[in-house]
């Protein structure tokens, strides 16, 4: 542009007293020219030259990785929920979901205060926000509800919300329930400040020992130092740095005076001396500065993959039940089938026909769409499976001898192999359950250990004289008493003939 800008020149100068009008022209064009490179001069510079900049502040980012698998983990957890049919558990499941979700983009961290009801907590609350904020010295059980207030750290880009919670290891129901709150805030938070005013106690111990293994970071306070000796609290601390060795580093563990006893001078004078948190105030700082994002990410992944298991949790209850009705259906419809042949010897793996069946509505259960084919193929596999075990021998003296015990009066010999055909059908179907609820897979020990787990949780004896008094009902009086009068006994022996 600018040799077309000098060549322009040029020729005006050679044409300005010849052709005054086409001068002029020219002129006008070099000026327009020029104006075009001042402006895209400017464009660039303002482009590339100068960083732009927010009109607001913004908050640090949470890790993307971490958000995605939580993102990722509320999308599954919302697939499972609408499975539920109890409307009370699917709803509370939904808006958990949402509160998750909400948090993704919050833009504060959560520190809750955690302890026995006499350790403390409510005054290091206070002398962290530097108000009042609770009642100090006050009794247990006094903090009903967990109550939060708006704590700023110098450096830190987040607003730090604080939690005091009500105490655990209370007496009575009331104590119990308050408990069960504190625990649900304390798994909620994104930084642990757990409060006590001496060495651990075992049942301190365990809660806190528990929280930190589900990845709760955690610091460990020691309250009330005013009350010991120099040496008394350097002994404590060593005892308590000492016990959580392993899960919770030596810098964690803080000592402070959140609300020291009023002491008496000379003059006869009350000094109340300040509240020492600041050791806690500086280890906070610099593990939130640290890890404050982190800490955030790691606590919604935690949330998100609690409430998947939760909602796993429901889903599986309530195919389980769902399942057991089949089983429990088609236990009698075998006992049925078995009870009524007119054999004189009945092999017991021919119930596969009617398990079969019940292989496929179990499945549908679990989602897991099968044919009649494939449901036979399983059936007869795992029928092979008892009688290879000896489960079918074993059922049969099982049931005969407490059959014998219970219904001398009536003839048995049908009613055994029908009640036996029942009982293995429950064993199976349990199986198949179990194959199920673990995505079609029998696990390490195979078909054969999920079997004999199944035979043993259905040998137990309490368990056997309630199924052989509903065998009774169900199977051994239709079965004599559609009998004709008089009619011979049938035998039956020990190997099932």
């Amino acid at each position: 542009m600018l040799w077309l800008i000098n060549s322009l020149y040029r020729l005006y100068i050679q044409i300005s007293f010849t052709a005054p009008l086409l001068a002029n022209l020219l002129l006008l064009l070099v000026i327009v020219l020029l104006g075009a490179i001042i402006g895209a001069f400017i464009y660039y510079v303002n482009l590339f030259g100068q960083p732009k900049r927010s009109s607001r502040r913004r908050l640090p980012k949470v890790p993307e990785a971490k958000t995605e698998a939580a993102e990722e983990t509320l999308k599954a957890v919302r697939q499972q929920v609408a499975q539920i049919q109890d409307e009370v558990s699917k709803q509370a499941l939904l808006e958990r979901s949402r509160e998750i979700e909400a948090n993704l983009s919050r833009g504060e961290l959560l520190v809750v205060v955690f302890g026995t009801g006499s350790a403390g907590k409510t005054s290091l609350v206070n002398a962290l926000i530097g108000r009042m904020v609770g009642r100090v010295d006050a009794p247990m059980g006094t903090t009903e509800v967990g109550e939060t207030y708006v704590l700023k750290l110098k450096g830190l880009n987040r607003e730090i919300l604080v939690t005091d919670t009500p105490g655990i290891l209370e007496a009575g129901v009331a104590g119990t329930q308050r408990e069960q709150l504190a625990r649900q805030l304390a798994t909620e938070a994104d930084l642990l400040l757990f409060v006590v005013d001496n060495d651990l106690r075992q049942s301190e111990y365990q809660p806190l020992r528990t929280l930190a293994e589900i990845g709760k970071r955690s610091l460990l306070i020691l309250n009330k130092t005013d009350l010991y000796t120099e040496t008394d609290k350097e002994t404590i601390l060593a005892r308590l740095r000492e016990r959580v060795r392993g899960f919770i580093s030596t810098s964690d563990v803080v000592a402070i005076s959140a609300n020291p006893q009023p002491a008496k001078l000379e003059t006869g004078e009350t000094f109340q001396p300040e509240p020492d948190v600041m050791p806690l105030i500086r280890r906070m700082a610099i593990v939130l500065r640290a890890e404050g994002e982190d800490l955030v990410a790691d606590n919604i992944l935690l949330q998100s993959q609690r409430l998947g298991e939760e909602a796993r949790r429901l889903l599986d209850t309530q195919r389980r039940r769902q399942a057991d009705k089949i089983v429990e259906r088609y236990q009698w419809i075998g006992a049925g089938v078995i009870a009524v042949t007119p054999l004189p010897v009945v092999d017991l793996l021919a119930t596969a026909a009617v398990n079969a069946q019940m292989v496929v509505e179990i499945g549908k259960i679990y989602g897991c769409e099968l044919n009649m084919d494939r449901g036979r193929e399983l059936a007869l596999s795992l029928g092979k499976t008892l009688a290879s075990l000896g489960i079918v021998q074993g059922a049969i003296e099982l049931l005969s001898r407490v059959l014998q015990l219970s219904v001398a009066a009536y003839p048995i010999g049908k009613a055994v192999q029908g009640v036996t055909a029942a009982y293995l059908t429950r064993i199976a179907g349990k199986s198949f359950i179990e194959y199920f609820r673990h995505d079609q897979d029998w696990g390490d020990g195979g078909i054969t250990e999920v079997v004999q787990r199944q035979f043993q949780l259905n040998r137990k004896d309490e368990f056997v004289k309630a199924f052989v008094q509903e065998a009774i009902a169900r199977v051994v009086k239709p079965l004599t008493e559609a009998s004709p009068k008089n009619a011979p006994q049938q035998e039956f022996d020990e190997q099932g003939h």
